[in-house]
């Protein structure tokens, strides 16, 4: 490889880090921002270990911290109720959910 396609090469790749660096930097002061602006209120609930599994392995898969994703799914219920109940796009959703969990249990 000639020096001048290492050097694009090169160039290449520290655009892409300088990239992520700038996505995961506006990612922790949005997270931070969050945590500082609306998170006045610490609330302490029991629940049984099978949805403690559940709710790890759920943020997990989508690479949030459990009381991030807890907290989208209480506001989530709270608008819903609020909006007097589920649309169809939530219905469908519902429907999707417990085919895909009853195929796995299969």
């Amino acid at each position: 490889m000639t020096d001048p396609a290492k050097g694009a090469r090169r160039a290449r790749h520290e655009a892409i880090r300088a990239q992520v660096a700038d996505e995961e930097t506006e990612a922790a002061e949005a997270e931070a921002a969050e945590n500082a602006a609306i998170l006045d209120v610490s609330l302490h609930l029991r629940i049984s270990h099978t949805l403690d599994a559940e709710l790890r392995r759920r943020a997990a898969a989508e690479h949030i911290p459990t009381s991030a994703f807890v907290r989208r799914l209480l506001t989530q219920a709270v608008h819903t109720h609020e909006s007097g109940g589920l649309s169809a796009a939530d219905v469908e959703e519902i429907a999707r959910r417990v085919t895909r969990e009853e195929l796995q249990r299969s």
